[in-house]
């Protein structure tokens, strides 16, 4: 079971990020406060769960939490400021966007670009720890899940459907043989070496 707290004190937003190491589409972030004493037994890290369990999960979540929302920075701005730059933005406008304002914000990893006039704390494998972060981390996966289907709609010879934009043998292939996307990040490598991609 999660820790439903990090601090008695203050009122808690738990952040997270999906999409980092994509080649394609948005990093999208989350941010959710839940009520005092929330306990769920199967709300875990979204890396751990199905498909189906994270779906089913989402809705719970966006109905039960005090607040939730979302943010997310594109590929184009991912270019200009760097990924982890870009992570910390999606964060910031998902925080913004929270419905009620939190005292004290949890950060899964170990850095943070900090959110003026709130705390925060950086926790390592904090989607695994406790339940806000492992909240927003389904929010944001299942999110950018959805947006990178529709993506697929527009671009199916990338199969974004199934590898949502990761680095897999079948993406890279795509890339290969068609070229990118608007919605590759051209600042990643997008093929190994060895391979020649013109833009």
């Amino acid at each position: 079971m999660l820790k439903s707290r990090f601090s008695k004190e203050f009122t808690e937003a738990g952040c997270d990020e999906a999409g980092r190491g994509c080649l394609a589409g948005p990093v999208v972030a989350a941010a959710v406060i839940l009520p005092e004493g929330y306990k769920h037994r199967f709300l875990n890290d979204s890396k751990k769960l199905t498909e189906k369990v994270r779906l089913e999960l989402r809705w719970e979540i966006m109905e039960t939490a005090v607040a939730w929302a979302i943010g997310s920075c594109s590929p184009k701005e991912i270019d200009e400021i760097n990924i982890l730059k870009a992570s910390f933005e999606a964060m910031h406008r998902a925080i913004t966007q929270l419905k009620q304002k939190p005292q004290l914000l949890l950060i899964d990893g170990n850095r943070f670009t900090p959110y003026a006039g709130i705390d925060h704390q950086c926790i390592i494998g904090g989607d695994a720890k406790y339940l806000s972060i492992a909240a927003a981390s389904i929010l944001a996966k299942t999110e950018r899940d959805m947006i990178m289907e529709k993506l697929h709609e527009e671009h199916p010879l990338y199969h974004w459907n199934q590898n949502k934009g990761y680095p897999t043998a079948q993406h890279r292939k795509a890339i290969e043989q068609f070229g990118s996307t608007f919605h590759h990040r051209k600042s990643f490598t997008l093929l190994p070496p060895q391979m020649k991609l013109e833009f």
